[in-house]
């Protein structure tokens, strides 16, 4: 699994699971303020297709995980 993968996989979990427990309609709900999570990870996604900087992409690189384009 290459690293881009693995930053997607997170990031897509992270938004459902936070949706999961922020919106009221859910089973899962816990409190409204879940949603921030969400932003969150949005925000991040946006800012790092602009400046190329991953926390989780540099955590993985270090651990080893390759890209797809080495």
């Amino acid at each position: 699994m290459t690293i881009e993968r693995i930053v997607r996989m997170v990031a897509g979990t992270f938004v459902l699971l936070s949706l999961s427990l922020g919106v009221e309609s859910s089973p899962l709900f816990q409190h409204q303020n879940w949603l921030w999570f969400t932003a969150f990870v949005g925000f991040n996604l946006l800012q790092s297709s602009f400046t190329q900087f991953c926390p989780l992409e540099m955590i993985l690189k270090k651990l080893g995980v390759q890209s797809s384009c080495q």
